[in-house]
């Protein structure tokens, strides 16, 4: 069994005690009292609850997560010197980018080319235009 089920059953399991505490204790000393039937499908709805939570976060955090940016043709501006890695906004996000070249200077254009994980592989603009 993992640690992450083991904890789930525990937290669970203190859950339930918490709700039998409230409703058994708690309740009747504010002239409130609930039905033992009542009492009953609460514990087994949190319980179902409980269940299907964790089925889903446990199927959620074995899936390979999926980076796939469409940002590769797009145009920026540097933000801090790309020497070789450094900021550049694109679409009004900051990105950490690496230049593909040499140096690329704070306020200059760039043109993505690549992509590395979540770092971007820039071009300067100007040499884009040269190659033309």
């Amino acid at each position: 069994m993992s640690a992450r089920l083991i904890l789930a059953i525990v937290s669970t399991l203190l859950e339930e005690a918490a709700l039998v505490a409230v409703v058994l204790w708690g309740l009747p000393q504010l002239g409130i009292h609930i039905p033992l039937a009542v009492l009953i499908v609460l514990m087994v709805v949190w319980g179902a609850y409980t269940v299907i939570t964790y089925r889903a976060g446990s199927r959620a955090l074995r899936r390979k997560p999926e980076i796939l940016l469409p940002l590769i043709g797009s145009k920026g501006k540097v933000v801090s010197p790309l020497s070789p890695e450094g900021l550049v906004r694109i679409k009004g996000e900051l990105w950490q980018a690496t230049s593909s070249g040499g140096n690329i200077d704070t306020g200059e254009e760039v043109t993505v080319v690549g992509q590395d994980g979540l770092k971007l592989i820039c071009n300067s603009s100007i040499n884009d235009l040269k190659d033309e």
